[in-house]
């Protein structure tokens, strides 16, 4: 299992992004067709297998939000970040934050029969170098991925690399 309790911190982010939405499909579907325009803007187009797999885990982790994490009259908060690439791999770190409290379970468990829900913590499992949730004061909690980057491939057919052993902090 590679889900942890606490993030490490990027210390000098290289990029930032942070949107609120609305808790609401509307709200989730927005939150990931932003995400995704960000990741180009930063230099991962949209045919990348960077930002196809961080709008995916984007997609699950707003449409958790929007799902299991609402309380009426509150948004989610989508940030995404990347650094530091230097002495320690370069990563896409995407931060989900909701107002519910309760948090679900660390160790994603598959649905039962033909449930046609439950698999987006299994998605983000397997794609996610790292993944974990936290609290979030004074209310609420965050829920967080990680995504290795490939070094010196920006801009072409960039993937997800092997996690690192340790996390940095």
């Amino acid at each position: 299992m590679r889900s942890e309790i606490v993030p490490p911190e990027i210390g000098a982010p290289v990029h930032e992004f942070a949107q609120l939405f609305s808790s609401t499909p509307r709200g989730a579907r927005l939150a990931r067709l932003m995400g995704a325009q960000q990741l180009a803007t930063w230099g991962w187009p949209y045919d990348d297998d960077v930002s196809r797999t961080g709008t995916l885990l984007i997609a699950v982790l707003a449409a958790n939000a929007a799902t299991h994490g609402r309380v009426p009259g509150r948004s989610f908060r989508l940030r995404l970040r990347t650094g530091p690439g230097l002495l320690l791999p370069a990563t896409l770190r995407i931060e989900v934050s909701d107002a519910h409290d309760e948090f679900g379970p660390m160790r994603p468990e598959l649905p039962v029969g033909e449930a046609e829900s439950g698999r987006g913590l299994l998605l983000v499992e397997a794609l996610a170098s790292r993944w974990g949730v936290v609290p979030r004061p004074p209310s609420g909690k965050t829920v967080w991925a990680d995504l290795v980057l490939d070094r010196g491939r920006r801009n072409g057919a960039s993937a997800p690399s092997v996690p690192p052993e340790a996390p940095f902090v």
